[in-house]
């Protein structure tokens, strides 16, 4: 049964998560070159030559062996205790079984002619407890799918963070809302770099951040759960706050791993870095009457590059305006981690 829906799964992953690298235009009117393979049933044959077609997973969902080998646990695995949660009350327990199913899947990877795989870590298979001592089961399992992807031809993508937080910082100082959590992601992401980074040469640092913040502290539809009453389910939260100090602290902690990369590794591993962001375009329903201005602000909070973290420099003002409340700005010297 494993078998035979996994090539459906991932065509379908395919299809939402497939990652562009822009080729070089060598003037304004040169249409990009495109190359044809003819393996994969003609699909290739219209994209720009150095596309990378490619499918993607997040470690919780799919790695399974949550409380096994030494791993932490995270807020997903607490939040979907709650019953209601997800459907059917599935856990992640033991979701897909990559952790040993891991060769099959890259071999089906294979079979379909994707050119990259982009995973991601799981921050408590690393270090159980957020920080401190090292679970090296996880760092072997993670060594063992890197080099079987390389051995199938499957570039590897690595994610370090999607949505699954150590418990343990949660408990410990409230986890994204500490501003604590900066120097533990650097210090996580550091490692990371220095065990995989001389086969991994495509690193992200958070996926979706903008659903980081607004689900999980906005409407609490996501782990930790936390919201204002008036916006959901929750048992603690303040939607008019929490989102905007969380997406300040995901921003800092994203710059600290990219520093960390940029002044440490990258100059050797010739690899590079960025982030994963979601997307959203905006019209509106037909019995509406809102102006471009107000679709604009819609945007500038979903779509604006790094302003989808919300209340970042280029939009502090409007995040003023629009809450009412004055967060804390980035700092303008040059900071350090």
């Amino acid at each position: 049964m494993r078998a035979k829906a996994l090539p459906f799964l991932i065509f379908c992953l395919s299809i939402v998560q497939c990652i562009s690298h822009a080729a070089e235009s060598n003037g304004a009117s040169e249409k990009p070159e495109t190359v044809s393979f003819e393996t994969a049933g003609g699909l290739r044959h219209s994209f720009p030559k150095g596309f990378v077609f490619g499918t993607a997973t997040s470690a919780y969902q799919v790695e399974g062996m949550a409380e096994k080998d030494g791993r932490g646990p995270s807020i997903w695995d607490e939040f979907v205790k709650i019953p209601g949660i997800v459907a059917n009350n599935a856990t992640g327990e033991v979701a897909v079984d990559q952790y040993h199913h891991y060769k099959e899947d890259v071999d089906i990877m294979k079979m379909l002619n994707f050119d990259a795989y982009r995973f991601s870590i799981s921050w408590s298979r690393i270090f159980p407890d957020g920080t401190g001592k090292v679970n090296w089961l996880g760092v072997a399992y993670y060594n063992r799918l890197i080099n079987y992807m390389i051995e199938k031809g499957i570039t590897p993508y690595a994610n370090l963070y999607h949505y699954d937080l150590p418990l343990a910082l949660e408990k410990k100082y409230k986890g994204l809302l500490s501003y604590q959590v900066v120097k533990d992601f650097a210090d996580y992401a550091d490692f990371c770099f220095k065990t995989f980074g001389d086969r991994v040469k495509n690193w992200m640092t958070f996926n979706e951040p903008r659903v980081v913040a607004a689900l999980g502290y906005d409407n609490g539809l996501f782990a930790p759960g936390r919201c204002s009453k008036a916006f959901g389910n929750c048992t603690a939260g303040d939607s008019a706050t929490e989102p905007y100090i969380v997406a300040h602290h995901l921003i800092l902690s994203h710059a600290a791993a990219v520093q960390r990369y940029r002044e440490k590794y990258q100059e050797k591993q010739k690899g590079r870095i960025g982030i994963l962001l979601d997307f959203v375009y905006y019209e509106p329903l037909p019995a509406q009457k809102l102006t471009t201005w107000q679709l604009k602000e819609q945007e500038t909070f979903t779509l604006d590059g790094l302003s989808i973290l919300l209340c970042m420099v280029n939009i502090q003002k409007q995040c003023k305006i629009l809450s009412g409340i004055d967060y804390p700005s980035l700092q303008k010297k040059k900071l350090r981690w």
